[in-house]
């Protein structure tokens, strides 16, 4: 039984030997491999392969500069198409109501959160409002301030809270939190 025992554990590390070594070759084989030098064809189409990249890249960059001046006018007529500070609010306000009446919900409250971003000569409005109305007049609403020829960022729709048995049963009621801009430099 001894016998058999130690047969078997130089059979097991016979294996192991011949695994390790078997590992050692291709190792060695695969560091061959890795370091042999290309055929010069095979540099020249790397290299050639390069240079296509590299002219890719450049063209893009020419486009790029080319497209600079349309794309800083673009920005331009975008910055002047928000409402200056001395009337944006009353304009915010008067389209919020417009908006509200044309989708058949009321503005329950409207409040003005001003934050200026003076590298631009913007100033950023948090704007939130409470909207109540039924389902079909709040996604009116969204819908029309989505569509607005205003710039309005929906950050937050949320659901608010309504007393029991107050109102209508179909009606909700949203708070909105959302975000516009006004132009405080000429």
């Amino acid at each position: 039984m001894r016998r058999d025992f130690t047969l078997q554990r130089r059979a097991i590390l016979g294996v192991l030997i011949l695994l390790l070594l078997a590992d050692v070759a291709l190792a060695a084989y695969s560091w061959k491999l890795a370091s042999a030098q290309r055929t010069p064809q095979q540099e020249y189409a790397q290299q050639l392969k390069q240079l296509d990249l590299l002219r890719a890249d450049i063209k893009r960059a020419q486009e790029i500069r080319v497209n600079v001046p349309a794309i800083e006018k673009n920005w331009d007529r975008f910055e002047q198409s928000f409402p200056p500070a001395s009337v944006g609010y009353s304009t915010v306000s008067s389209e919020l109501g417009a908006l509200a009446r044309k989708a058949g919900v009321q503005i329950e409250s409207v409040g003005f959160k001003p934050k200026e971003i003076s590298s631009r000569g913007l100033t950023e409005i948090d704007v939130d409002a409470d909207v109540s109305g039924d389902y079909a007049g709040v996604v009116r609403f969204v819908n029309g301030l989505q569509r607005s020829d205003r710039l309005y960022a929906l950050d937050t729709l949320a659901l608010a809270n309504q007393a029991a048995n107050q109102g209508p049963a179909n009606v909700i009621k949203v708070v909105l939190h959302l975000k516009t801009y006004f132009r405080t430099s000429a």
